[in-house]
């Protein structure tokens, strides 16, 4: 059944913490709780009553929607935390932030109070945009709504998300952002798709929304919208910063069981730990840059450059990513990735996480951009 709360049960605004201090907080819980949502089909259901009750699930709207505005480098270092504590919480999460963020973006003000609403009342956002040959179409009626034909594939929160950002294909071929209510209209969900590595408990499966509609009430900005630039690519930042979370997560592991075996005074343990922690505040560097360079004045008007250096962070955080996980492995040894110990859960998540789409495109566009510009080096971000 999908999560919901109702506003009696969060607490009163006023005894909040910051987001910030909220996720801190939450961490310990979130880590200790994720082995028991660690298998195929499962959600990680109270954790997610966790960051309700917190406030986090409605913190990046603006207060006059009932929110915190989180925002920049805030937002990143929430995620960061969250990923610290569950990737697949993380991976969730993260999903819930970029739907509000587009609501917020493209939504008419009537629109965004509803949907506000809906956040406070305890809905879970998501989106879902990828698809194989059988992706989703929009057909119109002749009452005026839209039917929906064909599927998603990784629909992440798959039956707890309740109010999903899906894109479906026009019939002039252009592509057009709705919110679902899935509640109201469940797709049907085929979570045999989800056989992963890691990631189990981002529950991501194949939806399908045939013979499901919606109304002109609930289509979301204008067609072509979400992929709009910079935010489309631009966004890659806040899945980074819930990957970033994972590696510090995986080097506190590390550190943790080598002091239980004895190992700290073993100058090549010294020597691998050494590495893992600059590489890890290497990417707190990358991700404070990031979030300043996403928020200056000129970000949409300077959308190539925006866009080139979110590219950037991103696959600079994976190969940090790529590069602590085998010092973790080598540090710890065969019996450190047995199970119950942590890392090997882990080093699943982390792995799977990081196979985020098109590598190798993303970091050419860093590639392209640099050869295309005439701009001194020094200059070239500024």
């Amino acid at each position: 059944m999908p999560l919901l709360v109702t506003p009696a049960e969060l607490l009163p605004p006023a005894v909040l913490p910051a987001p910030e201090t909220a996720a801190a907080q939450l961490v310990p819980r979130l880590f200790a709780h994720a082995p028991l949502s660690d298998f195929d089909g499962a959600f990680p259901v109270e954790e997610f009553s966790w960051l309700r009750a917190a406030g986090l699930l409605t913190a990046v709207l603006p207060p006059a929607l009932g929110g915190e505005g989180l925002a920049d480098e805030a937002l990143l270092r929430v995620l960061c935390h969250i990923g610290r504590g569950n990737l697949a919480v993380g991976r969730v999460f993260e999903g819930h932030v970029n739907a509000l963020q587009l609501m917020l973006r493209f939504g008419t003000p009537d629109q965004q109070a509803h949907w506000a609403a809906e956040a406070r009342a305890g809905h879970l956002f998501g989106v879902w945009n990828t698809e194989a040959a059988d992706g989703v179409e929009l057909l119109p009626q002749p009452d005026g709504r839209m039917a929906l034909r064909g599927a998603k594939t990784f629909a992440s929160g798959a039956g707890h998300v309740t109010r999903p950002l899906l894109t479906g294909r026009l019939p002039d071929g252009g592509w057009q952002m709705l919110i679902l209510e899935a509640d109201a209209q469940p797709p049907i969900l085929d979570p045999s798709f989800w056989q992963p590595l890691g990631m189990r408990a981002s529950a991501s499966f194949r939806a399908d929304f045939t013979g499901l509609t919606v109304t002109s009430a609930q289509l979301l900005g204008q067609p072509g919208n979400y992929y709009r630039q910079p935010w489309f690519s631009g966004g890659a930042i806040r899945f980074a910063a819930v990957q970033l979370g994972g590696a510090e997560a995986v080097l506190d592991e590390t550190r943790r069981f080598l002091r239980q075996l004895g190992r700290t005074d073993d100058p090549y343990q010294r020597q691998r730990l050494g590495e893992m922690a600059t590489l890890v505040e290497g990417g707190h560097q990358w991700l404070r840059a990031a979030a300043e360079h996403a928020a200056r004045p000129t970000a949409a008007e300077q959308a190539e450059a925006t866009v080139a250096y979110a590219n950037m962070v991103r696959t600079a955080v994976e190969e940090i990513c790529l590069r602590v996980l085998p010092l973790a492995e080598r540090s710890v040894g065969a019996r450190g990735l047995l199970r119950p110990e942590p890392l090997e859960r882990l080093h699943r998540d982390l792995t799977h996480y990081l196979r985020q789409p098109a590598p190798d495109a993303a970091r050419a566009d860093v590639g392209r951009f640099a050869m295309d510009s005439d701009t001194p080096t020094y200059q070239l971000w500024k």
